[in-house]
């Protein structure tokens, strides 16, 4: 079972600082003020910041620079499709990755049942920050808000596409430009055998995880 671990929100307070360096106002999904007025709550109860994105991994490879003996061209062998997986995934600043994987796209049921893993997961107050999607807005998240899960878990909402902003993008890039770079898989279930690994190594790196959150300007 995957261990998370609390943080202060200082986290918070440090995108908030981000975000206004670089001329942007951060939402709160609740509609109160931005999430840098919330630091004295976070002060007086600690809570575990995560991170949340959601990506897709396609069958088609890819594909990258690579070794090859010197007049030998590497080739990716593999067929035309387009199928893929959705994947959703959470990082917090204390290098702990969460990763769930489908083979098909998320809606806001889905992410629900993400949201409910995450709360199964860690003890104490959790804070969601994630994009402004319309599946994260969705009268279905405001529900299971209003149904009690708003006593544990906060959601924030990031400025309108800051990637730079969310430290999971760099998990996404990771998985896809070094771990899965040039893999080929045969159908979705390889793929998924293949993502799950991939997960499994970037767990194991916890620089990695620290360096995806510095480079977003978060300390750490």
């Amino acid at each position: 079972m995957l261990a998370f671990s609390c943080v202060s929100w200082a986290g918070v307070a440090s995108s908030r600082w981000h975000a206004q360096r670089n001329g942007i106002a951060r939402r709160s999904t609740s509609g109160a003020r931005s999430s840098g007025l919330r630091s004295k709550r976070g002060e007086e109860q600690r809570t575990t910041v995560v991170w949340v994105d959601e990506s897709a991994f396609y069958l088609l490879p890819l594909a990258v620079r690579t070794w090859a003996p010197r007049g030998q061209m590497p080739i990716l062998r593999t067929r035309f499709s387009r199928d893929h997986l959705s994947v959703i995934s959470g990082i917090t600043l204390t290098e702990q990755l969460y990763l769930e994987v489908q083979d098909h796209a998320y809606t806001a049921e889905s992410v629900v049942i993400f949201l409910h893993h995450l709360l199964d997961q860690i003890t104490g107050h959790v804070t969601v920050i994630w994009d402004g999607a319309p599946i994260h807005r969705s009268r279905v998240i405001n529900q299971f808000l209003a149904e009690g899960a708003a006593k544990r878990l906060h959601l924030e909402r990031l400025p309108g596409y800051a990637p730079d902003l969310n430290p999971d993008e760099g998990v996404w890039n990771y998985l896809k430009r070094v771990e899965l770079a040039n893999v080929c898989c045969h159908d979705l279930a390889d793929l998924t055998a293949q993502v799950q690994q991939a997960t499994q190594q970037v767990r194991a790196k916890p620089e990695l995880l620290r360096a995806c959150s510095r480079q977003c300007g978060y300390l750490v």
